[in-house]
């Protein structure tokens, strides 16, 4: 039997190694065999991916560093075939409509750009969200460096009801604002 990542000792916990497994040997299929598969693995899915975590499983920051490859091969060829089809002008026309659908967002005043959880509830502290999204309107306002690394990577400090966000909401749209980042990335 192959061992895909390295794992953590006995008394650490670490991604459920026959999850991890089972999810790379359908990404795999999906990507070799592309037309072959029942439903085809799309870059999101990559990115929303979670797995249990298991007493000496498989080391967290190896297993996301492989999920944020698959992730960009997922797209390089996602953004190869749209090219092919429709030209690399579609392609950029479409990424530009993708992001007009997260600008709104952006345009919120700081403090107000996703829901609060309840008072009792953590979230992401809100004013470490909004200094992302400050780099994140820098990036389409006047073409400021930012890569889906820089986002993917981004932690914020925990808080509670009007000091935070929603997590998933926020999580939702950092996900979306990768996509983005990496279809304007050449492969």
């Amino acid at each position: 039997m192959t061992v895909l990542f390295p794992k953590v000792g006995s008394l650490k916990l670490g991604y459920n190694t026959i999850q991890v497994e089972d999810f790379f040997d359908q990404a795999r299929a999906a990507y070799e065999r592309p037309g072959e598969v029942e439903r085809p693995l799309e870059p999101l899915d990559v990115r929303r991916t979670a797995f249990d975590l298991k007493h000496g499983g498989y080391d967290t920051s190896a297993v996301d560093a492989a999920l944020d490859r698959l992730e960009t091969a997922f797209v390089g060829r996602q953004r190869e075939s749209f090219v092919r089809a429709n030209g690399q002008d579609a392609w950029m026309q479409e990424l530009a409509s993708r992001a007009q659908t997260l600008y709104p967002r952006l345009r919120r005043p700081a403090g107000e750009r996703f829901a609060h959880p309840s008072v009792m509830s953590t979230g992401y502290h809100a004013a470490d969200v909004d200094a992302l999204l400050a780099r994140v309107t820098a990036f389409f306002d006047r073409g400021a460096p930012l890569t889906a690394d820089e986002v993917r990577g981004a932690t914020f400090r925990s808080a509670r009801g009007s000091r935070a966000y929603d997590e998933g909401t926020v999580d939702a749209f950092l996900a979306r604002m990768v996509d983005i980042l990496l279809g304007v990335t050449e492969g």
